[in-house]
């Protein structure tokens, strides 16, 4: 039995991952003619230097990636420091809360950015009525094309990760290393910057990896920012255009060496300092607590921060329920009727049917996925391992975008009716629900592995020996036991799925059958004048889904489901 499961997984990685990975490498080196006959070529690599849009598109992304890098790490190493070594008012209070902005996708968020960040939003109205601007001359919060606000929100979207990356650092250092430097003198400055820095070094870079790469693949508020010089927004066009497809290889593969190189540069400068603690901290840090002033000003900053990162998405909450909001700090008529038209109208009620279908599926195969590939690394020997745990984790490290390019162009079948159903451009049902399993997979592996990790394996021995079968002890006892882990894995993958943004926009291009992500898209670009507003209460519903899911998965998990956002 243990051999069928490995060669089905081996199956189906190699069919809807290895695949289409080395099909986009083909596609990209080899110009394919009429005749079908293929021929080695770099034109297309040459075309992306040479045409002038493209090589903006990626200083664009560069440029992105680098400052929501370099802000996210101003905002997080601080933090780190704050809620790891430091008492202040309200910070097991505010700990929790400082996963909310993974929650609230920069996707939905660039909904409400521009009633409030835009040369006449709310934010300018407002100092301009206490007389802090001049309306003759605003204040332009999202830069003239929105690169700006495509930075901001990135960075309150992603501090998050490399706040939980670094504050798993700190926790390994062993305090008795601070303590020796502070008893040779050593300030408190000092010991940062000689000692804290360099140990968190590896969390620092992986997060930051994390953090970058992220950033440079979404697609999302690109789009609904109207910026389209940006990688992912091309290779968008080109997966719309089958005549641009040559040029969507180049693009993917280009995307998917310099994630490449950027795993590696991590490794090579973010591992270097791995080896310089002796070993992992066995005792607690001392905490310090904070002065009364200093520590209500830490209150006071961290909740200022929360209050920025969620605030795009107050603005769509608002938008959603705006009949009349124009030159207005806030609307002038509120009304509930978008909400009734996302279930009234046929097409918009389809948005959410879609994505609960995809969701659903996808869900339920995870479940069965990720209870084998636990099960296998946890309670069986065999060859070839670490390879599986590799593939079941590579889509953590393999942004969205270029797994939904390969999954389009690998499988557009011509000529075999029987096969429709595996063609995107005919029915994207199939590939949605691969590529939201594979993009959720490793969610639900590391908490099934988790499980057994925590369940004794005396107790299913114990089971054998009573005399019971392996499926009988798996049903009675191992099962019971993880539930609780499968259950909350579970729950992730299927909210997840329902605001995955890149295989929702390249994989579904017809109405009937896109999910609520696409959906907003499409509600964006019809011509009327409460398009807006029907977008932005669709938006409130998922982020509503997804945060009641993630809220029932740490009831379940408690703590450990920050674990699921780690480096």
């Amino acid at each position: 039995m243990k051999y069928f499961f490995l060669l089905a997984l081996a199956f189906f990685f190699g069919l809807f991952l290895v695949y289409p990975l080395l099909g986009l490498l083909g596609g990209a080196f080899f110009f394919t003619d009429e005749d079908g006959h293929k021929t080695f070529t770099l034109s297309f690599f040459r075309l992306l230097l040479d045409n002038q849009l493209y090589r903006v598109s990626f200083i664009n992304s560069f440029e992105i990636a680098t400052l929501a890098t370099f802000f996210t790490t101003l905002i997080s190493i601080p933090l780190a420091v704050l809620f790891t070594h430091c008492r202040f008012p309200g910070r097991e209070f505010f700990r929790p809360l400082l996963l909310a902005p993974l929650i609230l996708p920069p996707f939905v968020g660039a909904l409400g950015i521009k009633h409030i960040f835009a040369r006449y939003g709310s934010l300018n109205l407002l100092l301009a009525k206490i007389g802090v601007v001049s309306l003759a001359q605003p204040i332009d919060w999202l830069g003239e094309s929105g690169f700006t606000g495509i930075v901001i929100l990135q960075v309150l979207h992603l501090f998050p990760i490399l706040f939980l990356s670094i504050s798993a650092a700190l926790a390994n250092i062993d305090p008795s290393l601070l303590q020796a430097a502070a008893n040779l003198g050593a300030s408190t400055w000092r010991r940062f910057i000689t000692i804290t820095l360099p140990l968190t070094r590896p969390g620092l870079f992986a997060g930051a990896c994390i953090v970058f790469i992220s950033a440079f693949t979404d697609l999302g508020t690109p789009l609904i920012l109207s910026f389209t010089a940006t990688v992912p927004t091309q290779i968008f066009n080109a997966s719309a255009d089958v005549n641009s497809e040559q040029i969507g290889y180049a693009f993917v593969v280009a995307t998917l060496v310099i994630v490449v190189l950027f795993f590696l540069l991590v490794r090579r400068f973010g591992e270097s300092g791995s080896g310089m603690m002796p070993a992992r901290a066995t005792t607690m840090s001392e905490e310090i607590t904070l002065s009364p002033l200093a520590g209500w000003a830490a209150t006071l900053a961290v909740a200022g921060l929360l209050f920025l990162a969620v605030l795009p998405h107050l603005g769509v909450v608002v938008s959603s329920f705006a009949e009349r909001w124009f030159f207005t700090v806030l609307p002038t008529e509120y009304t509930t009727h978008f909400y009734a038209d996302v279930f009234t109208s046929r097409i918009n009620a389809s948005y959410v049917t879609n994505s609960l279908l995809y969701s659903g599926l996808s869900c339920f195969l995870d479940l069965i996925l990720g209870l084998v590939i636990a099960h296998l690394l946890a309670r069986e020997v065999f060859p070839g391992k670490s390879l599986l745990d590799a593939m079941a984790m590579l889509p953590l490290a393999l942004p969205g975008l270029v797994l939904a390019f390969a999954l389009l162009v690998s499988f557009r079948v011509h000529g075999f009716g029987y096969l429709d159903w595996m063609n995107p451009r005919i029915n994207p049902t199939f590939l949605l629900v691969i590529s939201y399993s594979l993009r959720r997979l490793p969610y639900i592996v590391r908490a099934a592995y988790a499980g057994y990790q925590q369940t004794s394996v005396t107790l299913e021995e114990a089971s054998y020996n009573l005399g019971a079968g392996r499926w009988q002890t798996f049903r009675r006892v191992t099962l019971p036991l993880i539930a609780p882990n499968l259950i909350a894995g579970s729950i992730l993958t299927f909210c997840f799925a329902m605001l995955e943004v890149s295989d929702s926009l390249i994989l579904a291009m017809e109405t009937r059958f896109a999910p609520i992500t696409r959906g907003i898209y499409e509600i964006l670009g019809r011509p009327s004048p409460d398009s807006a507003s029907l977008a932005c209460a669709l938006g409130v519903m998922a982020m509503a889904l997804l945060g009641g899911g993630l809220w029932i998965g740490s009831r379940i998990m408690g703590q450990r489901l920050g674990s699921f956002f780690r480096a």
